[in-house]
């Protein structure tokens, strides 16, 4: 299969990179920049080199052996890296140049076939190039910047000091289309239903003999997961759900219905005390996560230990909870509990078929695979569950708070036709009281946030514009029937620069 190597640095839109190459067709995989082999495999035939958090003078340093033998696009510090190594200059910057700038066309390239003389791009840079490589040509300006895009055509080298991948640079998706299509000749058909028989057929490779057990959430990323182990391996796979009491409203009932839909075989493990007393005390969201993950390791070795020859654990691990803990050269944003949370030391053997598959790649796998779309349309829960969603300590009385009050919100979602206009939206309880009045006495009691956002994948996401007339009915009804509870607010927040989820 054709790829594309997306090649990281530690820029915060690395993913987003790789996201926008599939959502083109083209099947491309992101790769710390330490963790390159000597020369590119015969599968690659593209390379993008991303952006970085450190400054040229200071940072890491590009493939340079790997230059003129595939075509590249250098973006933001790759392109000042290209610059200052081969010949030419690169400034610090007097400030940020972060935002909107107007690209300025001034020389033909394949970069620009569509693409207006004049266009939106996005800018977030602390160093800019002013003199270019050795057989470079300068094809693009802005008002401040004199050499926004350079290419080497002799090493097939494009570079731009701007950000393509980002939803801010307005023609992006063009400029990238181009040169996966006409210059690296990419042929575009890749698409997340291709790789199931192939999924299938490297769970078999990975999975030879001896049982595995499966990981399951009530997600949509461990059922897919589950379902590939299944078909690829049959009986020898039993799925294990953890009932952790921190779920939401009717989660557990509904969740073993769809599995018994579908015929996975799964055994249902009641633990909500195990959980409750493991966070009793904790604060710390990070703390949280991997608690709650060792706690999940502990319960599934302790029930392999109840069937015969078990050698593997399977989990619904995505590519977004890989990067965002900390599994690249970017920094952890936080750990995931079925990644941060895992021992040096695991006594099974890990199988994470979705580790490359982004969200909405999932759903589509899970599609193909037959999962109904009430399973599929439900919104993405977090594998740690209510625990993250409870900020401060988790204990069964916050936790049938936030359960009760998360489940009005759903209801009025679903009763006004909200539901299913927002791609995620779940209530959050914080530890911070305020004062109220009910009955013409004082209270004393805790907050709930309500957060609604629009997303593909989840690496980016707008607040959702839920009407008033919504939002109002959502706060009256937790306001009347949750015991503890005198304020409700909602919020507005995007990602980047806050997550989806509170903690």
């Amino acid at each position: 299969m054709e790829k594309l190597w997306v090649i990281d640095f530690g820029s915060q839109y690395s993913l987003l990179i790789v996201r926008r190459a599939r959502e083109l067709g083209v099947y491309a995989e992101l790769i710390p920049w330490n963790r390159l082999p000597p020369t590119p495999p015969s599968e690659v035939k593209g390379l993008i080199f991303s952006g970085s958090y450190a400054s040229v003078s200071e940072g890491p340093p590009l493939p340079d052996t790997w230059i003129g033998k595939r075509p590249a696009l250098a973006i933001c510090y790759s392109a000042q890296w290209l610059a200052a190594k081969g010949g030419g200059a690169v400034a610090e910057s007097h400030a940020r140049e972060y935002g909107p700038a107007t690209l300025e066309i001034t020389d033909s390239s394949p970069l620009w076939r569509g693409v207006a003389n004049r266009t939106q791009v996005w800018m977030s840079h602390s160093d800019t190039i002013t003199a270019l490589p050795h057989g470079a040509r300068a094809t693009a300006r802005t008002s401040s910047i004199p050499y926004a895009a350079y290419e080497i055509p002799l090493q097939k080298v494009y570079a731009v000091q701007f950000h393509p991948e980002v939803i801010h640079t307005l023609e992006g998706s063009i400029m990238l289309r181009n040169f996966l299509y006409d210059v690296c000749g990419f042929a575009g058909d890749w698409t997340p239903e291709k790789e199931i028989e192939s999924l299938i057929d490297a769970l078999r490779s990975q999975m030879p003999e001896g049982r595995a057990i499966g990981a399951l959430s009530g997600g949509i990323d461990s059922t897919v997961a589950a379902l590939l182990c299944y078909r690829a391996i049959g009986d020898r796979f039993v799925g294990i759900f953890v009932d952790t009491g921190l779920l939401r409203e009717g989660e557990t009932e509904a969740v073993l219905e769809a599995y018994q839909a579908v015929g996975l075989p799964v055994r249902c493990i009641p633990a909500s005390e195990s959980f409750f007393s493991a966070l009793k005390g904790i604060h710390d969201p990070e703390l949280k996560r991997k608690t709650i993950g060792q706690l999940f390791i502990q319960l599934f070795e302790s029930e392999a230990q109840k069937l015969t020859d078990v050698r593997y654990l399977l989990q619904g691990t995505i590519y977004p909870d890989v990067v965002e803990s900390g599994a690249g050269v970017s920094a952890t944003i936080k750990s995931h509990h079925n990644v941060g949370g895992l021992p040096e030391k695991l006594s099974l053997k890990l199988i994470e078929p979705l580790k490359f598959f982004f969200k909405d790649e999932v759903r589509s796998l899970g599609r193909q695979l037959g999962l109904p779309e009430s399973f599929l349309r439900r919104h993405p829960f977090p594998g740690p569950g209510l625990a993250v969603r409870i900020l401060g300590e988790v204990t069964p009385e916050r936790a049938e708070r936030l359960r009760r009050a998360d489940a009005l919100y759903l209801h009025v979602l679903q009763e006004k036709g909200w539901y299913d206009q927002t791609w995620q939206a779940f209530a959050v309880l914080l530890p911070q009281r305020s004062v109220g009045v009910a009955g013409d006495q004082r209270r004393y009691g805790e907050t709930i946030v309500l957060r609604a956002v629009n997303s593909t994948d989840g690496m980016t996401a707008e607040p959702t514009p839920l009407p008033m007339e919504v939002l109002f009915e959502a706060a009256r009804r937790i306001l009347a029937e949750v015991p503890d509870i005198v304020r409700v607010v909602y919020d507005l927040s995007t990602k980047p620069p806050a997550t989806i989820e509170w903690e």
